[in-house]
């Protein structure tokens, strides 16, 4: 594995990034993931113009408490996902665990139960893969702490369609195999601890 890119990024990339029009935001996170999403959605706008999509690893067998944790935090709506459902800018959508969560062109929301991705349903990588084909340039992924490979392939398919791509800095992360293998499958992403992506994710409008 190649050794892990600095902290400090260079700032007239971070500044490229946070000027570009954005519709669709997507987070993946397992292991340690919770503790850092609470940190960055306050950090959203509430004039922040995309809609937000969150994959959280979760056990399968319970209701997802992260809608009601993440809402009084966040300046915009949080809800759970739901299948058919037309994406507001704006607006905060969390996947429900034991589906994967994707966006069909529409764009419109879809829910599914396909087999679980590295062991995970819902899994990033099926979520970002979809927005990829959704938006194109205009989405962003941002893969955070894990442990597991999900959303790396996904986060390069982002950012080969010209999408942005940000990895928490592994040195920050609580479990840090999914930061490490979104970096070595997507080396051009922009890699953040999570005060650096806070300020980054509160420059968006």
């Amino acid at each position: 594995m190649s050794a892990l890119p600095p902290l400090d990024q260079p700032s007239q990339q971070l500044a490229r990034l946070a000027r570009r029009r954005f519709d669709a935001i997507v987070i993946g996170a397992s292991a340690g993931g919770v503790e850092v999403l609470l940190r960055l959605l306050p950090a959203l706008q509430a004039s922040l113009q995309a809609a937000v999509f969150i994959v959280v690893h979760l056990p399968r067998e319970h209701e997802s408490l992260l809608p009601a944790i993440f809402a009084p935090r966040c300046a915009l709506p949080v809800s759970e996902a739901r299948d058919k459902v037309t994406p507001k800018p704006g607006h905060v959508y969390v996947a429900p665990p034991d589906y994967h969560l994707l966006v069909d062109t529409g764009p419109v929301l879809a829910l599914s139960v396909d087999e679980p991705v590295y062991f995970s349903r819902p899994s990033i990588d099926v979520l970002f893969e979809a927005a990829a084909d959704a938006y194109g340039p205009r989405a962003l992924g941002i893969v955070l702490s894990g442990g597991s490979p999900d959303g790396a392939a996904g986060l390069a398919c982002i950012a080969l369609q010209g999408g942005g791509a940000v990895v928490q800095s592994p040195q920050t992360a609580a479990v840090d195999t999914m930061p490490l293998a979104a970096i070595e499958h997507c080396p051009q992403a922009l890699v953040l601890s999570p005060p650096q992506l806070a300020d980054f994710l509160h420059s968006l409008s």
